[in-house]
């Protein structure tokens, strides 16, 4: 049965033990943003969230609960509070101290320090105060995000998940990549967070095969029938969020998937029509055409039903930059086709095989837009 985690992603859980804890080293000191312990007792946070109060909440998802809190130098932090007897959320805890300890990227979010007092487990972030891309597209009322900052934001996220993939030492592999992982600071610079569901990959791995976890929406298909997890996973689900930046919706809205609803416009712009018709409509038709081109150029190679055939996110950040002609990632579009035995390219977006893979899941909201800063 599929079961909620972090951030209000989905578990199939295949029988696993249950949590074994081990000693945890403290994070690397440059992440303490000037506070001198990274090691918090549970009454320090109590005291940084005003006795975790409830104005103070930030979300709430599978894991627990986070708060906004103020540590005595000033510092304002994010406390992610575990819930109780959540024996899928411990190791999740595990697995975000051990994982965001050994990056250091400025479109990463930084961990400043970790609570494990008793039952009590905490992990205390630096706060990111804009909320999240999810929060910016989906919340009514907001102002709209233009082109130019949604270039940004997708640059930004793609330059975090590519360090995770090419410049980790083991690699890092998120798993949950979408739109309410993603934060946004007060310069619309983007910033990866919840490692929760992440994975360690060596280098003379392929793959890593696991327990099929993620959001309805974003799971690759590979990943979902086989639970074979490869960087191309994230990259697949980057391709979400790119689609929810071109197109102002959600992955999934009602009984229709995003990817479902593009994929006809997808492979027309391919071909050299328009893509006009899958632009926010919010944006009035106020947009760089290359700007948009280049994103919806890269959403398309992501979303490659294959995974082999699917670009490096070193490739897409190029892309995005505009470094590398937009041309370059069609030649590998039409190889992909040859390759795949297809002419005309429609078996590299199989959505039928796509959604037969995620039957079984489900989306959960991660509710933000109720929840105040």
């Amino acid at each position: 049965m599929p079961s909620t985690t972090a951030s209000g992603s989905t578990s199939f859980d295949t029988g696993s033990s249950g949590p074994h804890w081990t000693p945890l080293p403290p994070p690397h000191p440059g992440l303490a943003m000037g506070f001198t312990k990274n090691i918090f007792t549970y009454d320090e946070l109590a005291t940084a969230t005003r006795g975790f109060d409830r104005s103070l909440l930030l979300g709430i998802g599978g894991f627990g609960y986070v708060f906004k809190g103020v540590l005595p130098n000033g510092k304002e932090v994010a406390v992610k509070s575990l819930k109780a007897g959540s024996g899928q959320g411990e190791r999740e805890f595990q697995a975000e101290v051990e994982i965001i300890s050994r990056v250091h990227h400025r479109h990463l979010v930084s961990l400043v320090g970790y609570c494990m007092e008793g039952e009590k487990r905490m992990l205390v972030y630096e706060f990111v105060p804009n909320h999240t891309l999810e929060y910016h597209l989906q919340c009514k009322g907001r102002p709209v995000l233009d082109c130019p900052t949604r270039l940004k934001i997708a640059l930004g996220a793609a330059k975090g998940f590519a360090y995770l993939h090419e410049d980790c030492c083991p690699r890092v592999i998120h798993r949950d990549v979408k739109a309410a992982n993603i934060l946004i600071d007060n310069q619309y610079e983007a910033k990866v967070a919840d490692f929760g569901l992440a994975k360690l990959c060596a280098e003379d791995n392929t793959h890593v095969s696991t327990r099929i976890m993620g959001t309805f929406g974003y799971v690759a298909p590979e990943y979902a029938s086989t639970g074979k997890l490869t960087e191309k996973s994230d990259v697949f689900s980057f391709g979400v969020v790119l689609l929810e930046l071109i197109t102002g919706r959600k992955a999934v809205e009602i009984d229709e998937s995003l990817i479902d609803w593009a994929a006809p416009t997808l492979m027309q712009a391919l071909d050299g029509g328009s893509f006009d018709a899958m632009v926010d409509p919010r944006l009035e038709g106020n947009y760089n055409k290359d700007e948009m081109h280049r994103m919806v150029s890269c959403a398309a190679a992501c979303l490659r039903h294959a995974a082999r055939k699917r670009p490096k996110m070193s490739k897409i950040v190029r892309v995005l930059e505009g470094d590398v002609l937009l041309d370059d990632l069609n030649k590998a579009d039409t190889k992909a086709n040859v390759t795949h035995g297809s002419g005309d390219g429609i078996s590299d977006y199989d959505m039928h095989s796509y959604n037969k893979s995620n039957r079984s899941s489900q989306e959960f909201s991660s509710g933000e837009c109720s929840m105040s800063s």
